[in-house]
């Protein structure tokens, strides 16, 4: 049997039941009042890169504008974001998380980090690393 076909089944289906417990993962984390995925993503950008316009977010996260202009404009309607206008071009806007929103933010971290560390306690610092590592390059990979 082919090597290199035998490791790509395996991790293809690995990576299918790893998206599905994620999300399973993610609902037991909104129970406990943390940020649904895309409002985690979205409020993580903004406080790394702080004011960011709608095209920008777009292609910071492969989306289309319409899909991100929803998903901000739902932000906005918590509180959680604000648009901050050009103040050479009044068309044009960024937006920037709000105190509300980092404080929902830091809280849904402080849920996940908490969850992922229990999940994981019986991995080696080196372990995770690699892992941590692995990860990164297959979400670069991705979009590459």
């Amino acid at each position: 049997m082919d090597t290199e076909r035998d490791n790509i089944d395996v991790i293809q289906y690995e990576v299918a039941l790893l998206v599905r417990r994620a999300m399973a993962f993610s609902a037991l984390h909104q129970q406990l009042g943390a940020l649904d995925r895309p409002s985690y993503l979205l409020l993580r950008q903004l406080k790394e890169s702080g004011a960011v316009g709608l095209k920008d977010l777009a292609d910071i996260h492969h989306l289309d504008r319409s899909t991100i202009s929803r998903q901000v404009a739902a932000l906005q309607a918590k509180g959680l974001v604000r648009r901050i206008p050009d103040p050479i071009d009044g068309r044009m806007s960024a937006f920037e998380i709000t105190a509300r929103g980092l404080e929902r933010l830091n809280k849904t971290m402080e849920i996940r980090h908490g969850r992922y560390q229990v999940l994981l306690a019986s991995w080696s610092d080196e372990d995770l690393a690699k892992f941590g590592e692995l990860l990164s390059r297959l979400n670069r990979t991705f979009i590459d």
